[in-house]
């Protein structure tokens, strides 16, 4: 584009505002944590600050509503929880009695579920090293591999007929050909050329597809893939129709909540922040929409009875991770100095959720000591040696002070499972009764 078209482009940026999180709804949400701030005051009386609060009550809600969900609009389902999202062993041990399957991603995850004996593991991710594979083969009989390309096949190839077992795989799909999504996975138009090449490994039965997008506030990238996919099984010779016995369309189903989002973050935010670097941050939080997991129940049943099942007779496998985890963990924080009227530390760092998140997120700061539903300005940081340790631009509460206790809600997805030990040490995880 030439600077004309960069010109007009900016002016419908800045004309095209991001919408607000309605502020009726979000003082309900706060009140909702604030109603059950006994609960949150007695953990911290047993255990001392910082701390991530487990929640299981929330865990085993979400983990029910997401399968009654699918199980009411598919056939045959069946649902691993996503590990990366949040690895903690009181996550998985209830979603594995919950009937939950688990999806992992390296070998470490592998080992750690296999730890807690779940029915079934599928291994995902790029890359899997020699290792992993062996590891994997050696417990063929829970462990299906999802092969990332044609060398991955090779090798585990291999590896099976070394330990001589016989393992199943599926092969992932390639859902954007370019940037940096072409990391993932096989083309669309090499699925055939794939299933002969597996004829060469007789250890290796190869039976089934995946595909995988995330951040999906609605159902639109899953049901656009699914009709490509549609389209080449149409093609395909039936003898390879026949061996798919599961197509895995996998997760990054956005939460109900929606994104929340501070203004540098917004589309219009970071266009100002080009021209005027720093600008105050105020109290004003936006909010992108996200469809009830009904609604991609609904539309993702209706795109594969239209475009998939009609060639495949399969099982349909879901790999949902944020979308369970996010209620599951709250952070909980005490304030220890008060800077100025608008500027207090806190004595847990951001070290807790791995990266500088606050500064585009927004999750609201919840003052136990003195409950309010009234925000005021403030910021909120941490006590690591960064600037950028930072919970948030406000708090809700009368007042703010040395000794508050602060709750940052539904902490649960990809937060602790990027934690590090970065200048102070990783908090302990305590169980809400």
């Amino acid at each position: 584009m030439d600077d004309q078209q960069y010109l007009n482009k900016a002016r419908d940026i800045l004309r095209t505002r991001t919408p607000l999180i309605d502020k009726g709804r979000l003082r309900s949400f706060v009140d909702e944590f604030i109603k059950d701030r006994q609960r949150y005051q007695e953990a911290h009386d047993r255990a001392g600050s910082p701390l991530y609060l487990f929640d299981e009550r929330a865990l085993i809600r979400k983990a029910k509503e997401f399968r009654n969900a699918f199980h009411s609009e598919f056939p045959r389902v069946s649902i691993f929880y996503a590990l990366k999202s949040n690895s903690h062993p009181f996550i998985m041990e209830s979603l594995i009695n919950e009937g939950y399957g688990i999806d992992v991603s390296s070998g470490k995850e592998l080992e750690q579920a296999l730890r807690y004996s779940p029915a079934k593991i599928i291994f995902s991710g790029p890359g899997k090293t020699l290792e992993e594979l062996c590891l994997a083969c050696g417990n063929a009989d829970t462990v299906t591999v999802l092969l990332d390309s044609f060398g991955e096949l090779s090798r585990l190839g291999e590896t099976a007929s070394g330990k001589d077992v016989r393992i199943k795989a599926g092969v992932r799909l390639m859902i954007e050909e370019k940037g940096l999504w072409r990391k993932f996975g096989i083309l669309l138009s090499d699925i055939e050329r794939f299933f002969d090449e597996a004829k060469k490994y007789p250890n290796v039965e190869l039976c089934g597809l995946q595909f995988h997008s995330s951040w999906n506030l609605d159902a639109g990238k899953q049901t656009d893939f699914i009709s490509r996919l549609g389209r080449v099984l149409a093609q395909m010779n039936r003898d390879v129709l026949q061996k798919i016995n599961f197509i895995d369309i996998g997760g990054g189903y956005w939460p109900v909540q929606g994104e929340w989002i501070q203004p540098c973050a917004t589309q219009e935010g970071r266009l100002k922040q080009c021209i005027e670097p720093g600008i105050p941050e105020g109290m004003e939080h936006y909010g992108i929409s996200s469809a009830p997991i009904g609604e991609f129940a609904r539309r993702l049943a209706k795109a594969l009875e239209e475009h998939v099942l009609k060639y495949v007779d399969c099982t349909i496998y879901l790999e949902p991770g944020r979308w369970i985890s996010h209620e599951a963990m709250h952070i909980l924080v005490k304030v220890v100095d008060k800077k100025a009227y608008d500027t207090v530390i806190c004595d847990g760092g951001t070290n807790m959720i791995g990266w500088e998140r606050y500064e585009t997120d927004y999750f609201p700061v919840i003052n136990l000591s003195q409950p309010s539903l009234d925000e005021h300005p403030c910021m909120i940081f941490g006590s690591l040696c960064t600037p950028h340790d930072l919970w948030g631009y406000s708090y809700f509460g009368s007042d703010i002070g040395p000794g508050d206790i602060l709750l940052i809600p539904m902490q649960g997805a990809y937060t602790y499972s990027l934690r590090q030990e970065f200048i102070k040490p990783i908090p302990p995880v305590h169980r809400l009764q």
